[in-house]
């Protein structure tokens, strides 16, 4: 009389349907998660910050002098100068030594900066950082 033996084999089949829904899924969510305002940034030579020190507020100016502030319910809508006030002071209030950083375009006038850095005056912030892009030293 044989023996019956056991077969062995692994059906990869349902693992190649996860791998392509989770393909399809990834494909579709990555252009999602790039989020803020598309401005030009001017260069200069700069250290980059801290990786210990906690995360920045941002506020960006475009070349139309629109403000966006990373710490705001929408990042991507624009914001009045005296929400941004508000809302920084409020934001420092809880995290006095959290770091404020503009960004400012580097075709648009200066103008523009100038005002925010007024505006964050305003809101009692002690230090500013100014965003820029690294050099190119090709």
């Amino acid at each position: 009389m044989r023996k019956r033996r056991s077969v062995s084999e692994i059906n990869v089949v349902p693992y190649i349907d996860v791998m392509l829904v989770l393909l399809i899924i990834f494909m579709v969510t990555a252009p999602l998660l790039k989020q803020g305002v598309d401005v030009d940034l001017p260069t200069a030579p700069a250290n980059p910050l801290d990786v210990e020190s906690p995360e920045p507020i941002v506020i960006t100016v475009d070349r139309e002098g629109q403000m966006y502030l990373s710490t705001a319910l929408n990042p991507d809508a624009g914001i009045s100068a005296e929400s941004l006030v508000k809302q920084v002071k409020a934001v420092l209030s809880r995290e006095p030594n959290r770091p404020v950083m503009v960004r400012g375009d580097a075709n648009g006038p200066y103008q523009n900066v100038v005002g925010t850095l007024v505006l964050l005056q305003q809101a009692n912030v002690e230090s500013v950082g100014l965003v820029t892009d690294p050099e190119d030293t090709n």
